[in-house]
């Protein structure tokens, strides 16, 4: 099983990378096929919103189907058919299209490998685990900074994403080969996520993760690149090395969360003080808009860092679902952090466009302001949690 995690941590770097490298192929896209940052902000949010769709039938999969095929099946078709697509790409359009297979694709390896968690590993072990595993697989984060930029720089984008594709079924080939699905849970109900829904113990939980991985996605995904070329007319290198600063810092902030929660003895008030950090440095980001590139790039990597919460959040949760439900429990978490990451994603780019548009210092400073509000707000709700003590 060891090499089956190692391919599975392998395919979440490359959802890592797919989630985030448009951030840097803004001006080869606009100059190649006439693709603005408003159409890179709905190909990122169908990324996030197909991603998000698939958590339903990821779930049902995992359970009765088991991670190695579920994994497997999807990655070769949704990751490598995705990026052959986009490699082909000739309109705006096209992008979409790409984007969405590959948000199937990346659909089910993050919960694949927390499936195995959850049913092979303990509760106390589960936020360690799930965080070594984000932290690890966030390399892909980074290789979607600097090394895509001089990727596109130097061989073109279409060229790496022809390598992507292949990349992704061999790694799906691998998965099928090395994975072993733990042994099925035999229970009187099957169940259903609807059981899940009528728990409302994981009312608040679902709350938090609603917008908790929203503004670390959407920056560093999306918003950074735009912003940095925008206000301080920065080059797709330079955009690509403070992507990568930032991926750092969120790689950072994932190493750091996975054991607080039990040095502690509390995952609710680890949870929720990150993420009202979070909160208010997207605030202070959208003060100081346009002030400094390095105060923008300092606020950014604090954001990753604070921002990620997400394993924390689902080893909450994980505490008050069943065995039997492991599967569906933690895809339907999954469902609420990137369904609202998506839907927010979405609809950052007419406010983008109604605050004032590309260019505008101001368009931005609602865009951060409007991330900084959704964390905070949804801290609060959260505190309404019950917490489970490590």
């Amino acid at each position: 099983m060891r090499a089956g995690l190692i391919l599975l941590c392998l395919a979440y770097v490359l959802s890592q990378f797919f989630r985030a490298f448009l951030a840097v192929l803004g001006a080869p896209l606009a100059a190649d096929l006439g693709a603005g940052p408003d159409d890179l902000a709905l190909a990122s949010g169908l990324w996030f919103a197909v991603f998000a769709l698939m958590q339903p039938l990821v779930g049902w999969l995992l359970d009765r189907v088991g991670p190695r095929r579920s994994a497997a099946v999807l990655l070769a078709l949704g990751g490598g058919g995705g990026a052959a697509i986009f490699a082909l790409a000739s309109a705006p359009w096209h992008i979409n299209v790409a984007m969405g297979l590959i948000g199937v694709g990346c659909s089910p390896v993050l919960m694949a490998s927390y499936y195995i968690f959850a049913r092979q590993f303990s509760p106390a072990q589960f936020a360690t685990l799930a965080a070594v595993m984000l932290g690890v697989g966030s390399v892909g984060n980074l290789v979607a900074s600097y090394p895509m930029a001089l990727a596109a720089e130097t061989v073109g984008w279409r060229a790496a994403l022809w390598g992507l594709a292949a990349i992704s079924l061999a790694v799906a080939a691998g998965i099928a080969v090395t994975v072993r699905d733990p042994e099925a849970v035999q229970h009187e109900s099957r169940g259903s996520i609807f059981d899940l829904l009528r728990m409302r113990v994981l009312w608040p939980i679902f709350a938090m993760m609603f917008v908790a991985y929203a503004p670390v996605a959407a920056i560093r995904g999306l918003w950074i690149g735009p912003y940095l070329a925008d206000v301080f007319t920065l080059g797709t290198g330079q955009i690509g090395q403070a992507s990568l600063v930032m991926g750092l810092a969120m790689i950072l902030g994932t190493f750091i969360y996975g054991p607080l929660d039990r040095l502690l003895g509390t995952q609710k008030w680890v949870i929720f003080w990150g993420n009202m950090a979070c909160g208010t440095l997207c605030l202070m980001l959208a003060v100081f808009v346009g002030a400094s590139v390095w105060l923008s790039v300092a606020l950014c990597a604090l954001i990753g860092m604070t921002g990620a919460t997400f394993p924390v959040v689902i080893a909450h949760a994980r505490r008050f679902i069943p065995p039997h439900l492991a599967g569906r429990g933690v895809t339907l978490l999954n469902l609420f952090g990137i369904g609202g990451t998506g839907l927010m994603q979405f609809g950052t780019a007419p406010l983008h466009a109604a605050a004032g548009g590309a260019g505008d210092p101001q368009a931005y400073a609602v865009l951060f302001g409007f991330f900084g509000v959704a964390a905070i707000l949804g801290s609060l709700v959260y505190l309404r949690s019950r917490d489970s003590h490590t």
